[in-house]
C-alpha cells in the first residue's frame, strides 16, 4: 500500500471509530446504527475525495506558475505586449499571464525571458544557451538549485552581454539546465546591476 493508500485507510478507520462511538452512545438499535454508520461513511469518503482533488489543482497551479503559465513551455507562441521606453528606461507591461516576459539578446541572439524578482540567478534554457554559443560542460557535475519543484541540477556558463533595448549588462554568470524548459528567466544578479527597477502603474520598469 502507498503513502496515499494508507492515509486513505486511516482517515475511514478514524471515521468509523468516530461515528461508531457516537451512534453507540446514543442507544440506537443495531440495524438503525448500521444505516448511519454506511451514510457518515459515504460523507467522510466524499470529503476526502474533494480533499484530494484541491491538493492536485494546487500542485498544478505551483508548477505553472514557476514557469510563467502555460504559455511559458512554447513562449514564442505568446504575443508580448510592447515595450516603451522613456529616456533609458524602459516599461514593460503585464502579460496575458499576469508576468512579466520581454524579448532581449544574448551575445546578440534573440531569446525571450520572464523577469523573475524572486530568482537567485539568470537562469536559461539548455537550447537558448545552445543556439547563443554559450560554453557549459553537461557532463560535469554542476550544482544544485532549489525550485518551487524541488531541487534541479544546472550547469554554470557566462554571459558576454545581455541586452534588453537600452537595458544592457555584460559579464554575467547565468545558469543553464534542461530542467527549465524552454523559459529564460532573467534573476537578481542581473536586476541589482540597475539603477533601479520595480512595478510602477502595471508596469516593470527597468532604468540601467
Amino acid at each position: 500500500m502507498d503513502g496515499d493508500g494508507a492515509a486513505s485507510a486511516i482517515w475511514y478507520l478514524l471515521a468509523m471509530v468516530l461515528v461508531g462511538s457516537a451512534l453507540v452512545a446514543r442507544r440506537l438499535p443495531i440495524s438503525s446504527i448500521l444505516r448511519l454508520a454506511l451514510v457518515w461513511v459515504a460523507i467522510f469518503a466524499g470529503l476526502l475525495g474533494l480533499l484530494k482533488l484541491a491538493q492536485g489543482q494546487g500542485y498544478l497551479t505551483g508548477r505553472w506558475a514557476e514557469q510563467g503559465g502555460a504559455s511559458a513551455d512554447n513562449g514564442t507562441m505568446m504575443s508580448l505586449p510592447p515595450v516603451r521606453a522613456e529616456g533609458q528606461s524602459i516599461h514593460i507591461a503585464q502579460a496575458p499571464d499576469g508576468h512579466y516576459w520581454v524579448e532581449g539578446t544574448i551575445n546578440g541572439t534573440p531569446a525571450r525571458f520572464l523577469i523573475d524578482s524572486g530568482a537567485t540567478f539568470t537562469a536559461l534554457s539548455e537550447n537558448t544557451a545552445r543556439i547563443a554559443g554559450l560554453n557549459f560542460d553537461i557532463g560535469e557535475p554542476g550544482i544544485i538549485i532549489n525550485t518551487a519543484n524541488g531541487q534541479v541540477q544546472a550547469r554554470r556558463s557566462n554571459v558576454a552581454t545581455l541586452a534588453i533595448g537600452p537595458v544592457q549588462t555584460s559579464d554575467l554568470p547565468v545558469v543553464v539546465s534542461p530542467a527549465f524548459g524552454e523559459v529564460n528567466v532573467i534573476g537578481m544578479n542581473m536586476l541589482s546591476r540597475l539603477n533601479s527597477w520595480g512595478v510602477r502603474d502595471g508596469d516593470m520598469v527597468l532604468t540601467p
